[in-house]
């Protein structure tokens, strides 16, 4: 007679300190790694969360994780599974968020968290150009001034060996068969803020342009 396991499901709710992403196949979003009153721990996200979580959550933030809790006999382990995911604030043992005194020093501000280009590094990438293509990148980011704003990551096989070389842009728009020569181009959209001078001065243009129009049509007119 074969011996029956089963699986504990229970909910859960904890709060901990966001240590960083868990990526699948390179550039998928898997779970998060949390560092809670117990130690380390690994969140998997629901598919409805990964789709929408913002990549760009700085590390060492405060969540308040609530979902379902499984253990399973068979492998002795418990795994957590997240249904929402929230902003927390906690200190040590999830002391709850209190207003500072009024003359309490206020604290210096966080520094920003990297913004991360992903960029697939397996041979077959490697061969189309990936190795170009990175240098480019890593020269772009040297040449705007982005290299503290802005990380390139290596990673592992993203399933479109053909297509290489693969890279995914801190907003997750991906770019296949991408050329060194093109690196300027894609650093520029996505770095560069859009001027707003030439729609300012266009706008403030028109209504010249159509006055001076009304008042030939009215001479022709009297004429």
């Amino acid at each position: 007679m074969g011996i029956i396991y089963s699986q504990e499901i229970t909910e859960f709710c904890l709060e901990g300190r966001f240590i960083d992403f868990v990526i699948k196949d390179g550039y998928k979003l898997k779970g998060l790694k949390l560092e809670t009153s117990e130690g380390e721990c690994y969140v998997k996200l629901a598919k409805h969360l990964r789709a929408a979580f913002d990549w760009r959550l700085p590390k060492g933030t405060w969540l308040q994780v609530v979902g379902i809790k499984k253990y399973d006999d068979k492998k002795r382990e418990f795994t957590l599974k997240a249904e929402r995911v929230m902003a927390a604030s906690a200190d040590l043992g999830r002391v709850a968020l209190q207003e500072p005194p009024a003359n309490t020093v206020p604290q210096s501000k966080p520094a920003k968290t990297k913004q991360t280009i992903l960029m697939c590094q397996k041979s077959d990438c490697w061969k189309r150009g990936g190795k170009e293509v990175c240098q480019a990148f890593e020269a772009a980011l040297s040449d705007r001034g982005l290299e503290d704003q802005v990380t390139i990551k290596g990673t592992g096989c993203m399933k479109n060996c053909k297509a290489g070389p693969n890279v995914v842009m801190p907003d997750k728009t991906r770019y296949n068969r991408i050329q060194p020569s093109e690196v300027a181009s894609v650093m520029d959209k996505h770095f560069t803020p859009q001027p707003e001078d030439k729609q300012s001065e266009s706008s403030e243009l028109l209504p010249i342009n159509i006055s001076n129009f009304n008042k030939v049509s009215a001479k022709i007119s009297a004429i």
